[in-house]
């Protein structure tokens, strides 16, 4: 990977890792009574999350966030909220209350796959078995993807997103738990049939792929949520760089490296200068496009995942980038005064509408739920030896 560009870039210091993992711990201390028994909703409306119930495909990431605050605190007060959570989540895969969606993983290992790694909590370990049963009903013989979205028998809704590489941890740590290789044996397949797919030829990636229904031979990739087609979503770029390495984690396939290296570097190399992009990769320096701080703190953790697993030269190259990257984030990016905003993050884009997108316009220039845990998260990976909820 070429890094000769980002050496002149200052990574962040330890220091400055704990000085920011301490503010976001001491402001979700201060807006966790708030948002117990209700959840932050999916974007800030003027940089301040509404409360939401639990029917939204983004709620864990708010439990996810009082987890890693309890992890880095060991403050009793979140774990006690997060636990309230855990049981809301158990009713509502019980209930199937917007539940039929590939977002299982999303909802169900930063909250409840977290909850028994951290204290063995075994409404936690239901109710994130009871997902990964719900997840794996979406997978399709007839092409070898689970669906993202709409009903199972229509043409229009035979695809998958990029975005589901972050659920398939899902089903590993299931077959794991239960010993049940089914779960297994459809996430490997989604993975095969989703990177062999969603990456393009110059290793930009379609945020959504489509595939012949009668079939299941790939059909056409499109965007949803990018700028138009042909271009490349900052966020989907993200998702599949940590996606690769989540896909090597579990396959130890070393075609994944090589993937995971293409994708990343197409991603540096259309990173403006202080390397938090804008919401689609078509836009650099001078635009007055709005940025996706989200994909800089996902795009993050992919490169301390993939670490793990390179050679040192390689692992501190990775280590580097995403230490430069969160040296932005903090100091440029990062809500500083707990009374400006309730969120973490400021300036994500969770739906930007074009004349080439179909996708709603909404939380554009706002926090966002995702872009706070994944700060969270890659602070946590560089202040200790983290064991990831995914």
């Amino acid at each position: 990977m070429n890094n000769e560009r980002f050496e002149s870039y200052s990574e962040i210091t330890e220091k400055e890792i704990g000085q920011a993992l301490d503010f976001a711990y001491q402001h979700i201390r201060k807006y966790v009574p708030e948002f117990t028994r209700s959840f932050q909703n999916a974007y800030s409306e003027n940089n301040f999350y509404k409360p939401i119930p639990n029917n939204y495909w983004t709620t864990g990431f708010w439990t996810g966030e009082i987890w890693l605050a309890y992890e880095y605190s060991q403050d009793e007060v979140l774990k006690k909220a997060a636990e309230v959570q855990v049981q809301s989540f158990l009713e509502r895969i019980d209930q199937k209350i917007e539940v039929d969606h590939h977002d299982m993983g999303f909802l169900y290992s930063p909250s409840c796959v977290a909850a028994y790694k951290l204290t063995g909590n075994q409404k936690g370990w239901e109710a994130a078995v009871k997902a990964a049963d719900q997840l794996i009903t979406r997978f399709h013989d007839v092409g070898q993807f689970i669906q993202a979205w709409g009903p199972m028998n229509a043409s229009e809704n035979y695809r998958l997103i990029i975005d589901c590489l972050l659920n398939l941890p899902l089903l590993y740590w299931a077959s794991e738990e239960t010993g049940e290789t089914h779960y297994k044996e459809i996430a490997d397949q989604h993975i095969h049939t989703a990177i062999n797919n969603v990456i393009r030829e110059d290793y930009s990636t379609w945020h959504t792929f489509f595939f012949d229904m009668e079939t299941g031979q790939p059909d056409h990739g499109e965007t949803c949520q990018g700028y138009k087609n042909d271009s490349a979503w900052a966020r989907g770029q993200a998702w599949g760089i940590y996606g690769c390495a989540l896909a090597y984690k579990y396959l130890k396939d070393d075609r994944y490296i090589q993937l995971f290296e293409n994708v990343t570097q197409y991603y540096l190399n259309h990173l403006p200068k202080d390397l938090v992009p804008y919401w689609d990769l078509t836009f650099t320096d001078g635009s007055d496009e709005p940025r996706d701080s989200s994909s800089a703190s996902i795009a993050a953790c992919g490169l301390l995942e993939m670490a793990k697993y390179v050679d040192s030269k390689k692992a501190k190259t990775y280590q580097s980038i995403a230490k430069k990257m969160m040296k932005s984030l903090v100091s440029h990016y990062a809500v500083t005064d707990h009374e400006m905003s309730n969120g973490l993050v400021l300036h994500s884009t969770y739906s930007n509408r074009t004349p080439y997108n179909t996708c709603d316009h909404k939380g554009v220039d706002e926090c966002n739920i995702w872009g706070d845990y994944f700060y969270m998260e890659a602070l946590t990976r560089l202040y200790t030896d983290w064991n990831l909820y995914w």
